[in-house]
């Protein structure tokens, strides 16, 4: 299973885009001065927001231990399983530290900037930020998933031209049968056609030659010549259209 079809990797997104809002909110809620209207709506906001993540991380948490039990049944193994372990742990911790930030500024007043730093972890000269590396791991895979996404649209259309571009040659075939069809028909026509021609001269010729004995025999040579003549078109007629 690809990453764009994964339902992990389309959870996983929209968490991640979760966090990227609620660390942007987070940021503005610093700069609002302490004990303001808006500072107590934005907290409100961000509190019922760390919550909603954290009960989406948890349930991921548990989608990753039901897939523990037989990851080879969901086509993944050990390593994708605590990358993905990785991934939430990294979301949670993000998600708590803003939670710790914003209730104790709710009940502090306004943290200083050192502090909201040291919540939320940021890098400074003497300690790198761990975070920022599962950051930058994740944003890998989202242009990986991203990647992947692509070139399934990309083969899923390429099939689809394949499947189209069959249709179109089958259905050329099937004309030209329909015309190769036609034209044999054509020809028998054509040919009986002839054929009736043919044999409407041979009545005509005979209708005549009857026409002139019919003059020059006697009444009974005119009846046994008219039942001859019925029994000569009596087979002429079985000739032509019975045989």
């Amino acid at each position: 299973m690809s990453r764009a079809q994964d339902p992990f990797y389309i959870v996983k997104e929209e968490i991640q885009e979760s966090i990227y809002k609620l660390q942007s909110s987070f940021h503005q809620w610093e700069r609002i001065p302490p004990d303001s209207g808006e500072q107590v709506h934005l907290t409100k906001e961000l509190l019922a927001n760390c919550e909603s993540i954290e009960w989406q991380v948890d349930e991921l948490d548990k989608a990753i231990s039901v897939a523990a039990r037989d990851p080879s049944w969901y086509g993944i193994d050990e390593e994708e399983l605590e990358k993905r372990r990785r991934w939430t742990t990294t979301a949670r911790a993000q998600v708590g530290n803003v939670k710790k930030a914003v209730v104790a500024g709710k009940e502090n007043g306004n943290s200083a900037s050192a502090t909201r730093r040291e919540l939320m972890r940021l890098p400074n000269a003497h300690q790198p930020d761990r975070s920022n590396q599962y950051i930058a791991d994740d944003n890998d895979d989202f242009i990986a998933s991203e990647s992947d996404r692509q070139m399934l649209l990309i083969k899923q259309q390429d099939e689809e031209l394949d499947e189209l571009s069959a249709s179109v040659e089958r259905i050329g075939g099937v004309g030209l049968t329909i015309h190769e069809e036609l034209l044999a028909q054509e020809k028998l026509i054509d040919e009986l056609g002839n054929e009736m021609d043919s044999t409407k001269n041979r009545l005509d010729f005979v209708q005549k030659k009857v026409a002139m004995v019919m003059k020059k025999a006697s009444a009974k040579g005119q009846i046994m010549m008219i039942l001859a003549l019925l029994v000569l078109f009596i087979i002429l007629f079985i000739l032509v259209f019975f045989t």
